[in-house]
């Protein structure tokens, strides 16, 4: 910015090197040293920001002459917003300081009084220009779905529809992922993924994804990155590839509270989010809590085995409760130096009812009732995580950069049920009470190293080395008692048990990438894993008295895991990829836990401690292109797992009597196993137009053929099955004027091809209104989903040489929701360019090596200083 009679300052020469101000050399027009009296006085001073107090680089600062109305001298204030102006003659002027984004501010009166004066004035503040603009058109909308080298990016803060949800609701909207029904996520048909949050691991999805997403609010996610194939920086784990959910940040100056609250006929939510920064340091309290009721449902199940034909049913009912909450630190030692650190508790109280489970039992044979059961099922499935962090990042140059991690991780879980067992005739009186109380602990520690270094502008080489310790402890006891009243004893045909599984990771990598003039980008490497288990079953066998048992089944086992991803630019901003990696599926303690769920006795679930990991190799060949507004991504997909885990069916003889009256039943026991070969060949295809600026629609499918087999030497247990599995989602956002916005969202899939049957298909769509005010410090909105659904039903079948089961669940899921945000407080930026580092596992850099690591010339000015040491341009 420049005024009448005051031309730009001029940049120093950076021939000088020395950090110093310099004094700005005349121009035409202006005096110079022939004909403006030169003298030895000094003025000085320091070029603030007005509401940050933050200092001004690069303002230019002019002395005028009072009489003459011409500016005399001129400087540039250096990084911190000091000036300095030498060789000044003794007299009277007017200071001008002017800066792009400013107003100019006016010194009246500057007096030298004699030679050789030396003249400080002190703080000069600038106020930030401010204009009210009568209209501003919105061109362009950022994508919803951006495609990078090694992943694809769903911008989860663009969608309205989300408002007061969770991360399952974000996770039914991504290209590649498919939700179930219960919130279990699936990556191109396999569910053996590994779910990161802001590119850390967390024992809150060690235990089970779907109940971890339920603790993450919607409204917290940035982006969610799917990551099909990770390079060797990545840990190994996870088959079908990796989800890295991107929570929102705030690197802003100052105070500010955002308050999110939503209320619904089927759930509550109330959400605080806190951040304070001043200078180095910034803090951020976070907080989330969501309430679920009213979620309704029914199922009925028939089954048989052998002769006995048996039918089920029961109305549902699920409450939950749940929350996170974190309190973050980070501070800037240096420009170069930064440590963060974080400590979050995440909660989750799911319980499910299931009213009146009628149990029908009936010779196949003889077409007579054998026996008749009623039972009221009361599930709680509690957790508390926490997680506590601290990073450490040090950059020596561009893309030269050490970073550590520390991470402290423990999840505590309480999975129990009470079961009242009613008597038949009335479903009224209790004769009888069931209990399983089962209590685990995940807990895990770790360390990474991660170092990176340029070898060449256009190469990048990378290195680390990683430790996990991982302790899992598991305790259950089954009681019974008699009426309504009695007391708990143990269940003499399951005697307590326990579980201590201690596994013990140490990996290194090293990576490789390259990029070509020919717009070639090859990124090669290889990570060595080796896991230590030690296993071992305690069983009760007296009063105080365990029986340990090393589970010698469990060896150690080393992997290596190659990567390489090649992708090349084309004309018309068209990209091919190709990519080949190997991955490996580690069992989670849900597949490892050995209690026995007898929820539904006729139906119970046991894990197996003796799993071993699943190898999966994964091949793909992408394509995308831009055809003016419209975004086309095409992809080709193949994946090939051997020693699957796979859950089994078979059937149990189970006393359903006592010890001195034995009454024997068969069951439908779940199990797990690695008996399984999988292979998969799909294409998943994906499209986003932006219309008229406003309007974004968007969509897609993925089609996949999947076949599974087994060795199994038991019969009960040999299967294969084979099959197409459909799925499509569609999605539509419009920005109207005044702050509106409107979003719909559809997600479909057909039915899942497993090893003993199928699962049926569903479908889920949702839509949003929101209307943003006061300056868009404020929302609210309405959001709906599923509202034409009474009830929404899913048909699945399973069934083997011993026995075979329809099930038929019914959801009454519909649900509308009043949505209310507020902001308080206010932001500024903090006036420091340094780009903000983290440790993240993103080692792809944009533009494929061309990235300057962060450096970049200040905006809209001329003015350059060269730090001591010279030669280079100032780090951000």
């Amino acid at each position: 910015m420049s005024t009448t009679g005051l031309p730009p300052a001029t940049p120093a020469s950076p021939g000088f090197g020395n950090g110093q101000p310099q004094q700005a050399p005349p121009t035409q027009g202006v005096a110079g040293p022939e004909d403006v009296p030169r003298g030895n006085g000094r003025v000085s001073g320091i070029v603030l920001d007005s509401l940050t107090k933050q200092p001004v680089e690069f303002a230019s600062v002019a002395l005028v002459n009072i009489a003459t109305n011409r500016p005399i001298d001129g400087a540039v204030c250096d990084a911190q917003g000091k000036f300095t102006m030498t060789r000044v003659a003794s007299g009277t002027f007017r200071l001008l300081v002017s800066f792009v984004g400013y107003r100019n501010q006016i010194v009246p009166r500057v007096v030298v009084e004699a030679r050789g004066a030396d003249v400080n004035l002190g703080s000069i503040s600038l106020a930030p220009e401010v204009r009210n603009l009568k209209e501003v058109v919105v061109t362009g909308q950022a994508a919803i779905v951006e495609e990078k080298v090694d992943r694809l990016v769903y911008n989860a803060e663009r969608d309205l529809t989300s408002k007061g949800g969770d991360a399952t609701d974000i996770m039914r909207k991504v290209p590649l992922l498919t939700v179930d029904l219960d919130g279990n996520v699936s990556l191109r048909g396999s569910s053996n993924v590994r779910v990161l949050i802001n590119n850390k691991p967390s024992t809150i999805v060690a235990s089970s994804v779907a109940d971890a997403l339920k603790q993450i609010p919607a409204d917290m996610i940035k982006s969610v990155e799917v990551i099909t194939s990770p390079s060797a920086k990545y840990d190994a784990e996870g088959s079908a590839g990796i989800i890295n959910i991107i929570t929102k940040k705030n690197n802003l100056q100052g105070f500010t509270l955002n308050l999110d609250s939503g209320v619904g006929n089927r759930g509550a939510n109330l959400g605080l989010q806190g951040n304070l920064r001043t200078g180095k340091m910034g803090f951020s309290l976070n907080g989330f809590g969501r309430a679920n009721y009213n979620v309704r449902g029914s199922f009925e199940n028939r089954q048989r085995t052998g002769n006995v034909s048996t039918t089920q049913t029961a109305n549902t009912l699920n409450q939950g409760l749940f929350g996170q909450y974190q309190l973050g630190w980070d501070y800037d030692i240096n420009k170069t130096t930064a440590l963060t650190a974080s400590v979050r508790y995440g909660a989750r109280n799911q319980m499910n009812f299931q009213n009146n489970l009628t149990t029908i039992s009936s010779n196949v044979l003889s077409n007579s009732v054998i026996g008749t059961g009623v039972r009221d099922v009361d599930v709680k499935d509690l957790s508390g995580t926490v997680d506590v962090n601290l990073d450490f990042t040090k950059t020596y140059k561009p893309q030269q950069e050490l970073s550590i991690l520390t991470l402290f991780s423990q999840n505590n879980r309480t999975n129990n049920f009470v079961a009242n067992i009613l008597d038949p005739a009335t479903s009224q009186s209790i004769l009888s009470r069931e209990r399983n109380d089962n209590t685990s602990r995940n807990q895990e520690s770790t360390f990474q190293v991660d170092y990176q270094t340029p070898l060449k502008t256009n190469q990048l080489l990378e290195m680390g080395g990683k430790g996990i310790l991982r302790q899992v402890r598991s305790d259950y006891a089954y009681l019974i008692a008699s009426g309504e009243n009695g007391a708990y004893s143990n269940n003499p045909n399951r005697q307590p048990n326990g579980l201590d599984y201690d596994q013990d990771v140490v990996a290194g990598y090293i990576s490789y990438t390259m990029t070509t003039l020919s717009k070639y980008t090859l990124k090669i490497g290889t990570r060595y894993e080796h896991t230590a288990i030690n296993a071992r079953l305690r069983t009760t066998t007296g009063e105080d008295a365990l029986l340990n048992r090393r589970l010698d089944s469990i060896p150690n086992y080393s992997n290596l895991v190659p990567s390489i991803n090649i992708s090349k630019a084309l004309k018309s901003g068209k990209t091919i990829k190709l990519a080949y990696n190997r991955r490996l599926q580690r069992p989670g303690i849900q597949f490892l836990n050995p209690n026995v769920n007898a929820a539904n006795p006729l139906n119970i679930v046991v894990g197996n401690p003796s799993l071993s990991p699943e190898l999966t190799d994964n091949v793909e060949f992408s394509t995308s292109t831009n055809i003016k507004s419209v975004y086309l991504n095409i992809s080709l997909f193949s994946r090939f797992t051997n020693n699957s885990i796979e859950s089994v069916r078979d059937t149990l003889n189970q006393n359903f009597g006592d010890v001195t009256n034995p009454v024997y039943q068969q069951v439908l026991r779940t199990t797990y196993a690695n008996i399984g070969q999988q292979n998969s060949y799909g294409i998943n295809l994906f499209g986003n137009a932006t219309l008229f600026s406003k309007l974004q629609l968007g969509g897609g499918g993925d089609v996949y053929y999947s076949t599974l087999t087994n060795n199994s030497p038991n019969l009960a247990l040999r299967a294969s099955n084979s099959g197409f599995v459909v799925s499509g989602r569609l999605f539509a956002s419009l920005q109207l004027k005044n702050n509106w916005g409107v979003q719909a969202n559809m997600f479909a899939r057909g039915r899942q091809i497993l090893l003993q049957g199928y699962q049926g298909g569903f479908m889920f769509y949702s839509f949003g209104v929101r209307h943003e005010f006061d300056e868009k410090r404020g929302s609210f909105g309405i959001a709906g989903e599923n509202i034409f659904n009474h009830p929404f039903t899913q048909r699945s079948e399973s069934s083997s040489v011993v026995f075979s089961q329809e099930s038929i669940q019914n959801l009454f899921n519909a649900g509308i929701r009043a949505t209310f945000s507020y902001r308080f407080g206010k932001l500024s930026f903090d006036g420091g360019n340094r780009r903000k580092r983290s440790v993240n596992n993103d080692d792809v850099k944009d533009g494929g090596g061309g990235d300057n690591g962060g450096q970049q010339q200040p905006a809209a000015t001329p003015a350059t200083t060269t730090p001591a040491g010279g030669g280079g341009r100032r780090p951000r």
